[in-house]
């Protein structure tokens, strides 16, 4: 590799080395060595940013987190437009997109990492705990407004969808079609 030469964000360009690398080989191919050479960069590069290798997953989980809590807002800032079932099908794309849905597993799969992250504060489950409370957060607004069932409890209704959501995507090659998702956002808002 060469030397000398200035990395622009060397973290942001670690990261998407590991969501590429996790997307395409899965959690048993995210190595700090497939992660730089993904990035074309010397091995060194990550333990010059990071403590150790758990300490990179660390930061790249909760950067992760960081995109879900602003799609939250997001989310959140719709109440009141469009429909709910329509505004919620929309962000399950956003929420389960292939690197969230790679970050899971990756979660679930590494001890020490899920350790780390639940002493960083995170939810129970990284990243799917995040996006229940984005969901609901959005789903208490839509209450607030009367667009929702008034004796629904969001509480509920936030983690039976983003599960059932996510076994759309876990059951698919590729993404779920819209119309299945929002099927199942709707049945679950019924």
């Amino acid at each position: 590799m060469p030397t000398g030469v200035a990395l622009r964000d060397p973290r942001q360009q670690l990261f998407d080395a590991a969501a590429r690398v996790l997307v395409r080989g899965g959690v048993t191919a995210l190595t700090s060595r497939a992660i730089t050479d993904e990035a074309g960069v010397a091995k060194g590069v990550l333990h010059r940013h990071f403590v150790d290798f758990d300490a990179f997953l660390v930061d790249l989980v909760l950067e992760r987190i960081a995109r879900v809590e602003a799609q939250g807002a997001a989310l959140r800032d719709a109440a009141g437009t469009g429909t709910v079932a329509g505004n919620l099908t929309d962000a399950m794309f956003e929420l389960f997109e292939p690197v969230m849905s790679a970050i899971i597993v990756l979660t679930i799969a590494r001890d020490e990492l899920r350790n780390r992250l639940r002493a960083a504060g995170t939810a129970r489950i990284p990243l799917a705990g995040e996006a229940v409370a984005a969901v609901a957060s959005y789903l208490a607004a839509e209450h607030e407004r009367g667009r929702i069932a008034a004796d629904a409890d969001v509480q509920v209704l936030a983690p039976t969808l983003i599960g059932a959501v996510q076994l759309l995507f876990t059951e698919h090659c590729g993404e779920p079609p819209v119309e299945d998702v929002h099927n199942v956002v709707a049945s679950v808002l019924r």
